[in-house]
């Protein structure tokens, strides 16, 4: 199957069993429409599905090192032999959500989670994604409800930007650095000024 998409032309190996057999869906290229990503860096693709947001992530943006994982052992071997069709790199791994992935950090996420479901997953996917993406990382999702994921994502990184495009709702987060608040003493400084003014204080009384 061939898929043409952005001006770029890639051929596919789908399977019934997978998420969107018959080629790109609308939701996934809502997504792809909104996302503003740099060449280079880790990139995600989270749920893969047969392969295409990693496919065309790794043809379009070449120095990204791009990694797609799903639950579903025949979406990987797919997304796989997609990848190598196409003569691109991917690493494609079977992964229940984060479970292959302790330790890794991203640049980018990308997923179109089962949201026809319950939250469990989803929950559990921005919640991943906060965890594993580095500073001022992106995080792009797109689903056919908005209320739930926009209060969530809100709630885990304290910023949500959402886009209504073709009947989806594609959610923007950033994840931003933790800033360490030095709190004050009663005395209203903080202890480092705290021990300096103690400091001068004991050696104007030795004087």
């Amino acid at each position: 199957m061939q898929i043409d998409y952005h001006d770029v032309s890639l051929t596919f190996e789908t399977d019934a069993t997978v998420f969107s057999p018959r080629g790109l869906d609308r939701g996934t290229a809502a997504m792809l429409d909104v996302a503003q990503l740099k060449d280079g860096g880790r990139i995600l693709d989270l749920g893969c599905g047969f392969g295409f947001v990693a496919t065309f992530l790794a043809k379009t943006l070449p120095n990204a090192a791009v990694t797609a994982v799903d639950v579903d052992p025949d979406a990987v071997r797919l997304t796989q032999q997609n990848a190598a069709a196409n003569d691109v790199s991917v690493c494609a791994l079977v992964s229940d959500g984060w479970g292959q992935l302790n330790g890794q950090t991203f640049h980018a996420v990308l997923s179109n989670p089962p949201y026809h479901t319950d939250f469990k997953v989803a929950k559990g996917f921005i919640e991943g994604a906060h965890q594993h993406l580095t500073d001022f990382g992106k995080l792009y999702m797109v689903t056919k409800r908005r209320t739930w994921y926009e209060n969530k994502i809100r709630s885990v990184f304290g910023f949500v930007q959402v886009t209504e495009q073709d009947g989806y709702f594609v959610f923007y987060a950033e994840k931003r650095p933790h800033k360490r608040v030095i709190k004050p003493n009663k005395h209203g400084l903080s202890k480092k000024l705290a021990r300096k003014e103690a400091k001068q204080h004991q050696h104007a009384n030795r004087q």
